[in-house]
């Protein structure tokens, strides 16, 4: 079964969404969650929470400027057989249950779009193929919104593949039942001007287990935003990433998990590669332990790898503790240059130098992408690193 259709901006005023209660602050150093524009000032950089974005190249998607002109993205949904897709309004009791908006652009992505993209999966379907949904940037601007929902004890696999030139700010939404299993992966291979700001929402159902997959490549500005909470015990969200930064482009993610109920997990791990100058990527991890997630288990890490002088990144893991009645909790950042000692030692045993600089980048990488399990999808994703490694011999 497959869908396509254009996803075009509507008015600035926000409709009637159905919302799940959720914290009512995104972080302890930014605004309480809203999906009212006006709930959030326009941000001026020196923002915590946008310090690192360079407002400047966003095209207007922070300060109501960019209007989306109805040609921006197209949207084509390849969905194995028993998965429903659907076109929805605004009023559709399942868009928003996820989560809330968390800063202005996703807030304004909330209030500006017309119709929602609707994937679900039934209660106890399990899929063997993968929903690929594949989302091709058109020249022009636009504000989206997505829901991936599935019913209890569903499981799934997901793709979500970003191509071409747009201006998009949007959210999307995961509901997953309880005892639901969910893997997403995201592909962010725009063309080098486009610019991509999204909140992603993860609501994870009890004994549920959520994997998401980001792998961030191509763009001027790149800026995701994950975030996951849970609607009862047992849950597992594992979040993990990668991205190469070339000269000139700003690639953020900034993870949250919100634990909010007792004995869940999450996982996060994510890692990047940069190169050329000016290339900046940011990650920034929070998570935060509530007093009654008793039981919970929790591990953060970001490691870097700076290919080049003229690179820069900005990792800050965040960890916020409100109760000692835990499994354990961490985090780890790490941020280096290409080992030179371990480009000699494959030189030496006469592999090329271009050579052993792919090897080194695969085999950090290798860990992340064997976790897709699809390999098709893998195998474009090496074939993307090495030629960003032959661009810049």
């Amino acid at each position: 079964m497959a869908e396509a259709q254009n996803i075009p901006a509507g008015s600035t005023t926000a409709g009637s969404i159905a919302v799940a209660a959720e914290s009512t602050v995104a972080t302890r150093m930014s605004a309480p969650p809203s999906f009212d524009v006006a709930d959030f000032p326009v941000p001026h950089g020196r923002e915590e929470e946008w310090r690192f974005t360079p407002l400047e190249r966003l095209r207007g998607l922070h300060d109501g400027s960019a209007v989306a002109n109805g040609t921006g993205i197209r949207v084509d949904i390849d969905a194995p057989e028993g998965v429903v897709v659907e076109t929805v309004g605004r009023d559709d009791a399942r868009i928003g249950r996820a989560g809330t908006p968390v800063d202005r652009v996703a807030a304004q992505a909330y209030s500006s779009f017309e119709k929602a993209s609707v994937v679900t999966v039934p209660k106890e379907t399990v899929l063997t193929e993968p929903v690929r949904i594949a989302v091709h940037g058109e020249g022009g601007t636009a504000y989206a919104h997505q829901v991936i929902e599935l019913g209890a004890f569903a499981e799934a696999v997901v793709v979500i593949d970003h191509t071409g030139d747009t201006v998009v700010a949007a959210n999307v939404d995961f509901l997953l039942g309880d005892g639901a299993k969910l893997t997403v992966v995201s592909v962010q291979d725009w063309d080098d001007k486009a610019v991509h700001v999204a909140q992603h929402n993860a609501l994870v159902g009890r004994d549920a287990s959520f994997k998401s997959i980001v792998v961030t490549f191509g763009g001027d500005v790149v800026r995701l935003h994950p975030r996951v909470r849970y609607a009862g015990t047992g849950g597992e969200a594992e979040l993990f990433g990668l991205y190469f930064t070339d000269a000139g482009q700003h690639q953020e993610h900034r993870l949250m998990v919100d634990h909010n109920a007792p004995h869940c997990r999450s996982n996060a791990a994510y890692k990047g590669a940069l190169q050329g100058q000016d290339a900046h990527a940011v990650w920034i991890g929070d998570v935060l332990i509530e007093a009654k997630a008793e039981g919970t288990d929790t591990y953060e890490m970001n490691r870097n790898l700076v290919l080049t002088d003229g690179a820069r990144v900005d990792s800050v893991p965040n960890l916020e503790i409100e109760t000692g009645e835990i499994v354990g909790a961490g985090h780890a950042s790490a941020t280096g240059r290409f080992d030179d000692e371990q480009l000699f030692y494959l030189q030496s045993r006469g592999i090329r130098a271009d050579e052993a600089r792919r090897l080194v980048v695969r085999g950090f990488f290798a860990e992340l992408v064997q976790k897709i399990g699809l390999p098709d999808v893998e195998e474009r994703l090496l074939a993307k690193i090495d030629a960003e490694l032959e661009a810049s011999v």
